[in-house]
């Protein structure tokens, strides 16, 4: 059931599975145990969100310098989050974001000029991989940048599932390098994606119903809610 109310979120708003599933799981698991079972869902959820759309091309050539600073960053920062304790900074993002969202929300949208790109998207993308390495999250800054460029609902879900795919593949390779990703749970991990993929199913035929409107706002709620999940984890 966590999977699949999780696959629901993913569908609908391009993110959210593998908090949701850490915030449920880890009240009942160890959170190492539920890092273990969330690896092979998401790398797959991640992956079918990126090849669903028809853009992925078009995507991929503007938003490489971005992907591909994160990933050099994230390899390099992997250790931060192997041998430390990333509450402080997971508590700190988590506020970061639901300021942000909720600005969003009240104030009028701000854009990203397309000359701006050039030098923004390698700087987005350092900076996502930094905290990636430190805290395992993706979502600052890339997520509020990939909104500012202006993409449609779909094109928006489709980039984030390119910028989670190449972001989580680092982060693997990082933590494997350090010893510091567990196999023993890959069988239930592979099995948990079957309700992962059926809710992300739900959940995509739920945004083709959506305004565009309806998606930009519950989106940005969603951002919210992440952010309030990292804040309490970070705090607690």
């Amino acid at each position: 059931m966590t999977f699949l109310a999780a696959g629901i979120v993913k569908g609908v708003t391009g993110m959210g599975l593998p908090t949701l599933a850490m915030g449920v799981l880890g009240a009942l698991l160890s959170p190492l145990v539920a890092a273990s079972l969330l690896i092979v869902p998401s790398m797959v959820t991640n992956l079918w969100q990126l090849l669903a759309g028809p853009r992925i091309g078009a995507l991929a050539r503007r938003l490489w310098p971005m992907t591909a600073a994160s990933m050099a960053r994230t390899l390099t920062a992997a250790p931060l989050l192997a041998g430390g304790n990333g509450g402080a900074t997971t508590a700190v993002l988590g506020a970061t974001l639901v300021a942000y969202a909720l600005y969003t929300l009240l104030a009028s949208p701000f854009r990203v000029a397309a000359v701006q790109e050039r030098w923004f998207s390698p700087l987005v993308g350092l900076t996502t991989g930094v905290i990636a390495g430190a805290t395992g999250v993706f979502v600052i800054p890339a997520v509020p940048y990939m909104q500012a460029l202006g993409l449609e609902k779909d094109d928006l879900v489709q980039a984030l599932g390119l910028a989670f795919t190449t972001s989580t593949i680092a982060l693997a390779l990082g933590l494997a390098s350090h010893q510091a990703w567990q196999f023993d749970q890959l069988a239930l991990s592979v099995l948990a994606v079957v309700p992962a993929l059926i809710g992300m199913w739900a959940g995509q035929i739920l945004r083709r119903a959506l305004s565009p409107a309806t998606f930009r706002r519950w989106f940005l709620i969603m951002l919210a809610l992440l952010g309030a999940e990292m804040l309490l984890r970070g705090v607690v």
